[in-house]
């Protein structure tokens, strides 16, 4: 299995770059913050001097909580686009008697084999990583001077915990991924093609229904917490809108479809052919766009809240004397953006590259029947600019609700403060990071001969 999970990887590089830079991320943060934690929990009593905030322990437990969280859905959505990329081998493999379990055997060898390639460059990341971090808190005063990140065996011991962590959230995304090309029929997994199915299963209707009533109880109990626990109360927020992403993942096809049916009347009207044919592909392709909108969701959805969590603590009644709007605090909350801006983003690009591509067919049909490469780009310019106006809309339904419950506990009002500068940035980069991704690889996409690609496995 690993021989054949190493042939994989080297036939297809491109299929797992995504997966690779996802694991390497996560790898180098579960490094990162595993360091800190062990080097405050083994500081001997010299190093161990009051400072101003919770100490490295705390926020290294913090952070690391909330990067798992998005590791572990980062890292789920990149390996099922890697399998996508493979389903015609991995079809293929099944009938010719490979087993289900075989099936899941290889990908999970093929996760096992990523991460194993990233493990050096994430564990030196990660390091390097920790002793910045640790000098920056030491120079805001949130850690004693004397700690230092050990050159001793401790390193090489957070390491492995770090390694069998992020094959703990790699394996548990291959579980996930590989569920459905294990199951399906090898005839029908060969035969399988870019059509969907109308209907959402009732399955992941009870799921995401299930999901959404936990991330309205987490908002919940942010918007009940007391004023002076401002930071139980951006924690629970920030999960909050992490459990509320993931019920618009499982949602996303039905979110989708409505925002695409009212956000395409307007792309119909001030573009009459392209805007009536990426109208129809991305309302027909419910799913498609669903997997499209979510990543740029994520990052619209954890910045916006982020950025208006920040500013609404700066207008809280006593927020300078409850610390809340302290330069340290609001350096913590922007390094913490930083790292889910990162998570987001890799999501973001991996998904629409995979998207994409995976349209060639469609393209060489397209243009088969007479379709010129302008009119296809012109189509890809409306279908893109759509995709980031879903996408952007659905982040910015979870940052309000997430905000408004922070802004609830902290000011007494629901009506958080907005900062229009920050959001303004916050969707020109989304924007910025979905349309060009998307024109790039669809112009990559259309090239080659239409007939031989039409016949292919749009691979």
């Amino acid at each position: 299995m690993i021989a054949l999970a190493l042939g994989q990887l080297r036939r297809r590089p491109a299929a797992f770059a995504g997966l690779a830079a996802a694991l390497f991320l996560a790898l180098a943060t579960v490094t990162t913050f595993g360091l800190l934690f062990a080097t405050e929990a083994t500081a001997g009593p010299d190093a161990r001097e009051p400072v101003d905030g919770p100490g490295p322990m705390v926020i290294a437990g913090a952070f690391g909580e909330i990067a798992v969280l998005v590791a572990f859905f980062v890292v789920v959505n990149a390996l099922g686009f890697a399998l996508r990329q493979q389903h015609r081998e991995l079809a293929l493999l099944r009938t010719v008697a490979a087993t289900p379990r075989q099936a899941r055997r290889l990908v999970r060898a093929e996760v096992v084999a990523t991460t194993l390639l990233v493990a050096a460059p994430g564990w030196a990341a990660g390091a390097a990583g920790a002793r910045r971090f640790l000098a920056e808190l030491q120079e805001r005063g949130m850690a004693a001077p004397g700690l230092r990140v050990p050159d001793t065996v401790l390193p090489m011991l957070v390491a492995l915990v770090a390694l069998v962590a992020v094959l703990a959230v790699g394996l548990a995304a291959a579980a996930v991924a590989a569920r459905r090309i294990s199951r399906i029929a090898p005839a029908a997994a060969l035969t399988a093609s870019s059509t969907e199915h109308d209907r959402t299963g009732a399955p992941r209707l009870l799921a995401g229904a299930v999901v959404l009533v936990a991330g309205g109880l987490l908002l919940r109990l942010a918007a009940t917490r007391p004023p002076g626990r401002a930071d139980q109360a951006g924690q629970a927020a920030l999960l909050g809108s992490l459990v509320l992403l993931a019920a618009v993942a499982l949602l996303g096809p039905l979110a989708a479809r409505a925002l695409a049916a009212v956000s395409g009347a307007p792309a119909r009207a001030l573009a009459p052919r392209a805007g009536w044919l990426a109208d129809a592909n991305l309302r027909g392709y419910a799913r498609r766009l669903s997997s499209a909108v979510v990543p740029v969701a994520l990052l619209v959805g954890l910045s916006g809240t982020m950025s208006i969590m920040t500013s609404t603590a700066g207008h809280a009644p006593g927020a300078a004397a409850s610390g809340v709007t302290s330069a340290t605090d609001v350096w913590l909350r922007q390094s913490e953006l930083a790292l889910l801006v990162c998570f987001a983003s890799v999501s973001t690009v991996n998904t629409l590259v995979a998207l994409t591509a995976g349209r060639r067919r469609e393209f060489a049909l397209l243009r088969l029947v007479g379709a010129t490469g302008a009119q296809l780009l012109r189509m890809l310019t409306v279908e893109a600019v759509l995709t980031a106006v879903v996408g952007v809309l659905l982040g910015a339904v979870v940052a309000g609700a997430a905000s408004s419950a922070y802004s609830a506990a902290v000011t007494g009002s629901a009506v958080p403060v907005v900062p229009p500068a920050a959001c303004g940035w916050i969707v020109a980069g989304a924007t910025a990071l979905t349309v060009p991704v998307i024109l790039v690889t669809g112009l990559r996409a259309v090239r080659g001969p239409a007939a031989e690609l039409a016949g292919g496995s749009g691979d």
